[in-house]
């Protein structure tokens, strides 16, 4: 009787140990569970913020750099050409990114740079969208300051809406509308000039030409989408290759036409400076760090940069080109930024 007593404590006392443990192991594997997925946050929450501050910086040093370049009033190199090297550095982009894809995946059929002519024959006419948006926004700067082409390039969310409603047949929600009423507002009222007799600051040239610029941009745009959507599981570099492959065709061609004797008499690379390649260099990474926020962040990432931007790019303005900060310019930033988040959350809603 008593060794069975003694015995029967013994498996009690092994089986409290081994519940012990197995509390141990249990709390230790939650533990690591829980720094795992803190540990995965943080990363996250560090790479959206890199996108975020990259994309901030590329889209409010934009039109300061192509300002900067300007020499006495006018650009002292070909404007085609730099439109050029621009295509030609994000074709090189889309190629590391294949080549990576090719090393770690292998080359399947919706990886593989090797197309039909019925698949590559609609990528020209983005292409070519592209190229007239592109040059009119070098010329642009003859009629509008950087921070007001801040301000006016943001009619290519009101011409993207009506086009998608136009072309893809996707409705738009009352707060889209409204938030299009709210752009239209915040931009005439940051161009509005209280010290002179010309009631905006951008002559109807400049308007013209951003309202313009808006239309060939949101087109291009929409009809890309439909293009990528046509096949959506093709790979978004190879579709990003072979448009810039011709958006290199097509600038290669207004080399030809608009600069072929400056080109072939004083060089291709004639009056490029450390901003030209800068600004070149600008152009390219935009497109990735678009590519990138879709990817890694949301779409509140793109609000906030182009909202930060508008504000930086007026800030920089001042200390580079003198530019006068008014209250109505100040009022229409704000304005225009509440009109890109009513935007974007009616975007969402509209897609819940």
């Amino acid at each position: 009787m008593e060794y069975r007593r003694i015995k029967d404590l013994q498996d009690k006392a092994g089986e409290e140990v081994h519940s012990h443990n197995n509390d141990e192991e249990s709390l230790r594997g939650s533990k690591s569970d829980s720094i795992s997925t803190g540990s995965g946050e943080l990363s996250k929450w560090k790479r959206k913020s890199i996108v975020t501050l990259a994309l901030t910086v590329l889209t409010s040093s934009q039109a300061i750099l192509i300002v900067w370049s300007k020499r006495a009033g006018k650009y002292e190199y070909s404007v085609t050409t730099a439109n050029f090297l621009v295509e030609a550095l994000k074709c090189a982009f889309s190629l590391a990114a294949l080549a990576r894809i090719w090393r770690n995946e292998g080359v399947t059929d919706d990886n593989r740079l090797s197309t039909t002519l019925d698949e590559v024959s609609v990528y020209p006419i983005p292409a070519a969208l592209y190229l007239i948006k592109n040059l009119l926004q070098y010329y642009i700067f003859a009629y509008v300051d950087a921070p007001g082409y801040q301000i006016l390039k943001n009619f290519n969310i009101i011409s993207t809406g009506v086009l998608y409603r136009i072309i893809l047949k996707k409705k738009l929600s009352e707060i889209q509308w409204a938030a299009f009423v709210l752009l239209c507002a915040g931009c005439t009222t940051a161009q509005l000039n209280p010290s002179s007799d010309h009631v905006l600051q951008t002559p109807f040239q400049g308007w013209l030409m951003a309202i313009v610029m808006a239309l060939l941009s949101g087109f291009a745009g929409v009809y890309t989408e439909a293009i990528i959507k046509k096949r959506p599981s093709r790979n978004i570099n190879v579709q990003n290759f072979w448009l810039y492959v011709f958006g290199m065709v097509f600038n290669a061609i207004a080399i030809l036409v608009q600069d072929f004797d400056a080109v072939a008499n004083k060089g291709f690379f004639h009056g490029y400076s450390l901003i030209t390649v800068l600004m070149i260099l600008n152009h390219a990474l935009s497109g990735i760090a678009v590519s990138m926020v879709m990817k890694y962040a949301d779409n509140i990432v793109k609000v906030y940069a182009t909202s930060v931007a508008m504000l930086l790019t007026a800030i920089v303005s001042v200390f580079l080109f003198g530019f006068h900060l008014s209250l109505a310019f100040f009022l229409g930033s704000i304005v225009v930024s509440v009109s890109i988040y009513l935007h974007s959350v009616g975007k969402v809603q509209r897609q819940q």
